[in-house]
């Protein structure tokens, strides 16, 4: 595009209405809008004229494409592709703190097809939205970052209230069937991971029949935490991706419980190896009696949320590494697995803590003496090289297994 040559041709039009613009002001327009933004130059041209139409209180006018952005055909959220500009409607179903002074709301956008993340540029001007209310915006530019679309507000769109008033019944989608953007999902709360961040307010696993996923929620006024073994309705949650699996983020989220039970998968990763290390904070545990918590605490009974918490509730759990021979994968072992595999219950544990000096020790020691370098087999969940396992088995000795081993290690020398 000649930018130089557009901008002529645009300030020529607005001297035959008897404005005088600076064409060297419309070029800079035209190329931020083209170079920053993505947008199509015959649409650039189009949306500087009506932009500045506007600022001068002059009729729309229309550029070579002969239309104005007022005439533009208006798109289902679930039609749209990176690089078009588009006309929507939809309601603000969600509002998130902007991560930028560059930029002066930022949230989400839905209809009856399906949500959008919005960013609304502070150099845009656009009227403040409101979230729960509906609008049609006109010619704004579909970007897209990472693979996830987003709806970028810039100078040339028009923002108005449409005064449409209705509920949006957004459709579900099972888990296995999730893409990158924005989610709806009905889903059970199977386990809470301990908070690997300051600003975490929960992490933990979500499954139904088709599968599972990670979820986080970070903390933020008037976010709570999820109950675990509860369903829920979540909707407009942010999918994205990490280390190559996809993972929620529910800060955008609508999330409503649900009374109903799911069945959910129940995991098709197994994994044979040695246990080759016990991390510290396996064994006999303390937990947060708050309802909601459930945080593994210190021995001086504090819990990062909610201080000392002289009533816990002791539980049991392994933490360690199984490795393959090829890879080594992080391995959690809740309660009950621990209880099968170290043959050592709750009950005895907390017996073994209360009669012995070591105490909690103890029972770590005991723990980590009868599986640090046995061979197991587990079955059960890998999320981010993590497995969540729902069952170990200890291998038994194989001769023959042995004599193969030692033949090829006979061989190779």
């Amino acid at each position: 595009m000649d930018f130089s040559e557009a901008a002529e041709r645009i300030s020529r039009k607005f001297s035959q209405k008897g404005t005088e613009v600076d064409p060297k002001k419309i070029e800079s327009k035209l190329r931020r809008l083209v170079n920053e933004f993505g947008v199509q130059p015959s649409e650039a041209e189009r949306s500087v004229t009506n932009e500045l139409a506007k600022e001068f209180n002059l009729p729309a006018m229309g550029t070579a494409g002969g239309k104005s952005s007022g005439t533009a055909d208006r798109k289902k959220i679930a039609d749209m592709t990176p690089g078009e500009w588009v006309t929507i409607e939809g309601k603000i179903v969600a509002l998130s703190a902007p991560v930028s002074p560059a930029i002066a709301q930022s949230g989400i956008i839905a209809d009856d097809t399906g949500g959008i993340r919005f960013v609304a540029w502070a150099k845009s001007n656009a009227p403040v939205m409101t979230e729960g209310s509906w609008y049609r915006i006109e010619s704004a530019v579909v970007d897209e970052f990472k693979g996830i679309s987003s709806l970028k507000i810039h100078s040339g769109t028009t923002v108005k209230e449409s005064g449409t008033d209705g509920a949006l019944i957004p459709d579900t989608v099972p888990i296995g069937n999730l893409q990158k953007g924005i989610g709806c999902i009905r889903a059970k709360v199977i386990q809470e991971w301990d908070a690997s961040h300051e600003r975490m307010l929960q992490s933990g696993l979500l499954g139904d029949e088709t599968g599972t996923i990670k979820f986080v929620i970070w903390k933020e006024g008037g976010k709570e935490k999820l109950t675990v073994g509860s369903v829920y309705n979540i909707f407009y949650a942010l999918v994205d991706e990490f280390n190559s699996r996809l993972s929620l983020n529910l800060n955008t989220a609508t999330i409503l419980q649900d009374d109903s039970d799911i069945q959910v998968s129940g995991g098709d990763t197994t994994v044979r190896g040695a246990i080759v290390h016990i991390a510290p904070g396996s064994g006999l545990i303390k937990r947060c009696p708050v309802e909601g918590c459930n945080r593994a605490i210190s021995r001086q009974n504090y819990c990062p949320v909610h201080e000392i918490q002289p009533k816990f509730i002791y539980d049991l759990r392994i933490k360690g590494w199984l490795d393959t021979g090829e890879k080594t994968h992080n391995l959690l072992l809740q309660r009950d697995v621990v209880e099968s595999l170290t043959g050592i219950t709750l009950a005895s544990a907390q017996e073994i803590a209360e009669n012995n000096p070591l105490g909690m020790d103890e029972v770590f020691l005991r723990m980590r003496d009868t599986v640090l370098g046995r061979y197991v087999t587990c079955h059960g969940r890998e999320i981010d090289n993590r497995l969540l396992a729902n069952t170990c088995e200890r291998l038994t000795f194989e001769s023959g297994e042995h004599a193969a081993l030692l033949n090829r290690a006979g061989g190779a020398l």
